[in-house]
């Protein structure tokens, strides 16, 4: 028996973040085609998020380096408040050294994240100053962490992984470490990237998903683990599997799988995986250029090693 999940529940939003509030709704928020602003979506269903209440929560300054390429949004609740983690830049061609993406969060203290004000942060600041985006949170053991992708000068490349504790939750403290390389073949095609993590914590593990290499169809997922009771700023703590977990389907035409987060069914009692992809293989010269990445997701199971097993993108085997 195998279940249908081909239809996209958001079109035209790449890296679709889910996260399931205590007041029964799913907060969705994603690029947006423009990249000039940051919307909130919310509904009692996943499918629900197709058509459903919507808001502008935020839109990028005039200029300076708020003002260009909005990328990435997510929406966590920490300690009480409602944050935005995102990625701008202050020009939207040049991509260098000086001109490229910075990390910022936004904060509203309202219960309700479609009321109240929404103040800006300031840029979330790391261990040196260069190409950085994809910012994520987790929580474990009372510890507030914050995970990341960016670009080292002194490593070939796009962009690693890094991982560091938080202060609060717009301020980095302590050391920083480096994740994850693009080392695999399948993470350096069109480029050498890892990005886009998110986290799960179960079966005594802390996992985190990546994506890796040119947004295209030759984007894909990969899978980092750490025992949950290790040192997780101990880069000896964490294990890289050496194949991806979730990766192009021609059997159901869905391209490039990736940027996921992850949630629950409406009952809870099954754990979803969401992506974006794309329903046909890229025909622009630059994958960023093309809107066609969609929203999408469905169920997944736990391997006996307790990792998580996403299967095929599109269908679900029962």
């Amino acid at each position: 028996m195998t279940e249908n999940y081909l239809e996209p529940i958001v079109l035209e939003r790449a890296d679709p973040w889910v996260y399931k509030h205590t007041d029964g709704y799913y907060y969705f928020t994603g690029s947006k085609p423009g990249y000039q602003e940051i919307e909130l979506r919310r509904a009692k269903t996943l499918r629900g998020l197709a058509h459903c209440e919507t808001k502008v929560v935020w839109h990028a300054h005039e200029e300076g380096p708020l003002s260009q390429l909005i990328w990435a949004p997510e929406v966590h609740f920490i300690r009480g408040k409602w944050y935005i983690y995102f990625a701008a830049s202050d020009h939207s061609v040049i991509r260098d050294d000086t001109h490229h993406h910075r990390m910022f969060a936004i904060e509203n203290a309202c219960a309700d994240p479609f009321e109240g004000e929404w103040q800006e942060k300031d840029q979330i600041k790391t261990q040196f100053e260069s190409f950085s985006l994809d910012a994520t949170v987790f929580e474990h053991k009372n510890r507030l962490y914050y995970v990341w992708a960016q670009a080292d000068p002194n490593i070939p490349g796009n962009s690693n992984l890094y991982l560091s504790e938080m202060e609060n939750p717009w301020t980095l403290t302590g050391k920083q470490i480096l994740l994850s390389i693009p080392y695999y073949d399948w993470e350096k095609i069109g480029f050498k990237v890892n990005e886009a993590p998110a986290v799960l914590i179960k079966n005594g593990k802390v996992i985190i998903t990546y994506s890796a290499s040119a947004t295209d169809e030759n984007y894909a997922m990969g899978l980092l683990w750490a025992d949950a009771d290790s040192d997780l700023l101990n880069g000896y703590s964490w294990n890289k599997l050496e194949k991806p977990v979730f990766s192009s389907s021609e059997n159901n035409s869905l391209y490039g799988p990736g940027h996921n987060s992850f949630t629950e069914c409406e009952d809870g009692t099954q754990e979803i995986i969401v992506y974006h992809a794309r329903p046909e293989k890229n025909d622009y010269s630059d994958p960023l250029e093309n809107p066609n990445r969609h929203a999408y997701y469905q169920p997944f199971t736990w391997s006996q090693e307790g990792l998580p097993e996403f299967g095929e993108p599109g269908v679900v085997k029962r």
